[in-house]
């Protein structure tokens, strides 16, 4: 469990929090990697518990969160924090190789989801969406 503090920036989207979960090591360290050389604080965690225990204290400003993990996969951790009040405006984006993942995210209400291999483009723009000011002064969107 680490944070990277986020680089200065005049672009006040680029301060936001994001946390990945995800329990490949590797992959979490990239993910890690590209969005705090983009100026965004983040946050990384192996799996959903310590995750949960994250966006409880450090109150994220969008979850980038795997699938299949040990524990409790993604769409379980999703439908938890969807289930409460003080997490389920917390925009949540799938991050996975699992087929189904368009049917679970509209179902658990997902801002969005991305399918592995992940471009780094595609990333950082879905990224910026979710975290923009209007997102985060309670702004929503439909996806």
């Amino acid at each position: 469990m680490t944070s990277v503090p986020a680089a200065a920036s005049d672009n006040s989207s680029k301060s936001a929090k994001v946390l990945v979960i995800d329990d490949d090591a590797i992959f979490r360290d990239l993910l890690r990697l590209h969005l705090s050389n983009n100026g965004y604080q983040v946050l990384v965690a192996e799996h959903a518990i310590i995750g949960g225990h994250l966006v409880l204290s450090e109150a994220p400003d969008l979850i980038i969160v795997d699938v299949e993990m040990p524990y409790i996969n993604g769409y379980e951790f999703v439908e938890a924090l969807k289930g409460d009040l003080e997490t389920r405006d917390i925009p949540v984006v799938f991050l996975t190789v699992d087929e189904n993942v368009a049917v679970h995210a509209k179902r658990l209400g997902a801002a969005a989801y991305l399918n592995k291999p992940v471009m780094l483009d595609a990333l950082l723009e879905v990224v910026r969406r979710f975290t923009s000011p209007d997102q985060r002064s309670g702004g929503k969107e439909v996806h």
